[in-house]
């Protein structure tokens, strides 16, 4: 499972590097620019929660656990609903998006705790 995290968490930076120079070059005369910030908002989780993957990876690879697993799981889903929601909502302008970002967010803190947890128990 360490190096699944890993590669998702590798490829996750690499789709987060792009998004932020897509923004930042092919956005920045396309939008608003509130929309332009939430769009950056969802390149920086995700970009925060590509390195949580690494560190999920590692921890996996020294205290092996299914909580931990599903950690980096929620680390996983996060991203998806959270940095998906904000750039789905900054390119469409469709405001309902913004509802479903929360979840993302309760995703990421689930995946903390949870990596916590596996590591508290393990010592």
């Amino acid at each position: 499972m360490d190096r699944v995290f890993f590669c998702i968490g590798a490829v996750s930076a690499f789709v987060g590097v792009a998004a932020g120079a897509f923004g930042a070059h092919g956005l920045k005369e396309r939008l608003a620019p509130e929309m332009l910030k939430v769009f950056e908002v969802g390149v920086r989780y995700q970009m925060y929660h590509a390195l949580a993957l690494l560190a999920a990876a590692w921890a996996m690879s020294r205290w092996p656990g299914s909580v931990g697993a599903a950690g980096g799981w929620l680390f996983v889903a996060g991203t998806v609903i959270f940095s998906g929601s904000l750039y789905a909502l900054s390119l469409s302008g469709v405001r309902w998006l913004g509802a479903i970002t929360p979840l993302g967010g309760l995703a990421f803190l689930g995946g903390w705790l949870c990596l916590v947890w596996q590591v508290w128990r393990s010592a």
